[in-house]
């Protein structure tokens, strides 16, 4: 029990749990039904099992060196070959599950969960650490859509406020741990812009992905659309206020991360709602 307490919290649960949310909602609102849904569900599921226990298996020597107590490998609360034996598992897995969708589907769950690894490993490290949040982001919505009978192709607007969202999310889920990473070497897109500009990213991405979503599809916004954009002007906003007071007391500043969070959900919400994806 210890050992799968330990791989859960090293799984990055938070994320991995809002976009799995994330897909399943997105595929019952483009016309999954509830079989094919939860398939869709699962794959992206074993993406995100994938990316954290990876990440946590790259990160453990760094973690431990600047004592991260949220991360179990720091804290020898499961073993790293635990932990990387996991991971492997899960990204086998996520283009097995993908085939019971089609192979237009597993091809680009396939290509989103590479372009997450190689985030891993090397890019967080470099300036084009942003590139693979955006991919992979925009590659969900459209390996969604794939998934459908007749692989249908995916609107641009669709794919465009993914990636958007990814981007953002980037910058958003770096800020909690920037000092820690500069210790350790990662020199990512938001290290080398600092926090202000970093906040100022997530904010900007997130408002312009919210705005495609309401904007893209054919037709007049829906009222739901405009009051999808006024939360986000009130979300982000709030969580970059959160964050900075939790600075300011020297706890973690993850507000805007959960900010990002709040946001994706609404938008996808907003294309539930929306009846106009494919």
């Amino acid at each position: 029990m210890r050992v799968l307490w330990g791989l859960l919290r090293a799984s990055h649960p938070e994320p991995g749990a809002a976009v799995t949310l994330v897909a399943i909602l997105l595929a019952v609102g483009v016309g999954h039904d509830a079989a094919d849904a939860t398939l869709v569900g699962l794959t992206v599921l074993a993406t995100q099992l994938a990316v954290g226990w990876t990440n946590d298996w790259l990160d453990a020597e760094r973690d431990t060196a600047v004592a991260r107590s949220d991360k179990p490998l720091a804290t020898g609360a499961v073993s790293r070959r635990a932990v990387g034996i996991a991971g492997i598992a899960a990204a086998v897995a996520t283009p097995l599950v993908g085939l019971t969708l089609g192979v237009p589907a597993a091809a680009a769950i396939t290509a989103a969960l590479v372009s997450a690894l190689l985030y891993n490993w090397p890019l967080k490290f470099t300036p084009a650490s942003v590139l693979p949040y955006a991919f992979s982001f925009a590659t969900l919505p459209a390996f969604v859509i794939l998934a459908l009978p007749g692989a249908p192709r995916p609107p641009v607007w669709i794919v465009a406020a993914g990636g958007l969202l990814g981007a953002g999310a980037h910058f958003a889920n770096v800020l909690p741990d920037l000092s820690d990473d500069v210790r350790t070497g990662v020199r990512g897109l938001p290290h080398r812009i600092g926090p202000a500009w970093s906040r100022a990213a997530a904010a900007v991405l997130l408002f312009a992905a919210t705005v495609t979503l309401v904007f893209g599809p054919p037709g007049r916004p829906s009222w739901y659309g405009i009051a999808a954009i006024a939360a986000a002007v009130v979300v982000l906003p709030a969580g970059w206020y959160a964050g900075r007071l939790a600075s300011s007391r020297g706890a973690r500043p993850v507000a805007v991360f959960r900010a990002v969070l709040v946001v994706a959900l609404i938008d996808v919400l907003l294309l539930v709602t929306s009846g106009r994806v494919v």
